[in-house]
């Protein structure tokens, strides 16, 4: 018998946190419907509608109200401002996927949480059928851009150290080097848009590697132009890559459903990897005429 209660116990437990996700997901639904447009609102507001049945058919077995997550009402719709409706809709997916798994314990000995979790699934698949914003179309532009500056400024940076030996000589360095390799990306990323013949405009393409490239070297050689010590300066740099990619990689992880931590590991190591090619570099050719003068 203390089993049999145990049980029910957590299985109630389960069903008022699956009560609480569903009135706030309806909140949260019906506030990004009325910022959406055309398809997107409909399927939104058709969602938002689900939820609060959802809602209301646990109720049933638990006979009271809850309150829905306040944080996650105000989070969501920020977060759809800053990043797009695509990540902040993947974001709720995330969620909608750790209750699919809680789901199949629930129905055990709720046959009615079939139903409930039949819907959950339609509606993931809605989601991703109704996601058409433009900056997520040219994520790979943006990686392009984002990742060849990452490797090739970060590079250079390192290695320029012994050949000038001034921060504000190395950044100025980076910074002209920076703003060709970013038009040469963005030509190459247009030629190769066009000759290909997708559904990407070449034009745009071409802007988004641009503007992904130029802002990456802007933020890269910052620490030089406010630096004397450039040591210091490389670490700073090297810590800015950290942040750019663990951001990126977040972002991109989750509007493509992709690993975080591979992403994110092969991008860092290839980024510091080439800095600490081209930093040695830097100090052989220091050393040899270093030992050149003295013979």
């Amino acid at each position: 018998m203390e089993r049999l209660v145990e049980y029910w116990m957590i299985t109630l437990s389960g069903l008022f946190s699956f009560f609480k996700k569903e009135i706030t997901e309806h909140i949260v639904y019906k506030r990004l419907a009325e910022k959406a447009d055309g398809k997107n609102a409909d399927v939104l507001k058709r969602i938002s509608n689900d939820e609060l049945r959802h809602y209301n058919e646990w109720r049933r077995f638990t006979l009271e109200d809850v309150p829905p997550n306040r944080l996650i009402i105000l989070k969501i719709p920020i977060i759809s401002k800053i990043l797009g409706l695509t990540f902040a809709i993947k974001m709720m997916e995330r969620g909608e996927r750790k209750a699919e798994v809680a789901y199949g314990e629930i129905m055990k000995s709720i046959p009615a949480a079939k139903d409930v979790l039949r819907e959950e699934m339609e509606h993931e698949k809605l989601l991703i059928d109704m996601i058409d914003e433009e900056k997520i179309k040219y994520v790979g532009s943006m990686v392009l851009g984002l990742n060849d500056a990452l490797v090739e400024i970060t590079g250079a940076l390192a290695g320029l150290i012994f050949t000038f030996q001034n921060t504000r000589m190395i950044g100025a360095a980076g910074l002209i080097t920076g703003i060709a390799a970013s038009l040469s990306m963005s030509a190459s990323e247009y030629l190769s848009q066009k000759s290909e013949g997708g559904s990407m405009n070449p034009v745009k393409a071409s802007v988004y590697t641009g503007i992904a490239y130029i802002l990456t070297v802007l933020l890269l050689i910052v620490p030089y132009f406010l630096l004397e010590n450039y040591y210091l300066a490389l670490g700073i740099t090297l810590m800015d890559v950290a942040l750019v990619v663990f951001v990126f990689s977040f972002f991109i992880s989750v509007v493509k459903e992709m690993s975080f931590e591979r992403m994110f590991i092969e991008m860092l190591l290839t980024s510091l990897g080439i800095a600490a090619i081209s930093f040695l570099i830097g100090w052989l050719r220091k050393a040899f005429y270093m030992l050149k003068f003295k013979i």
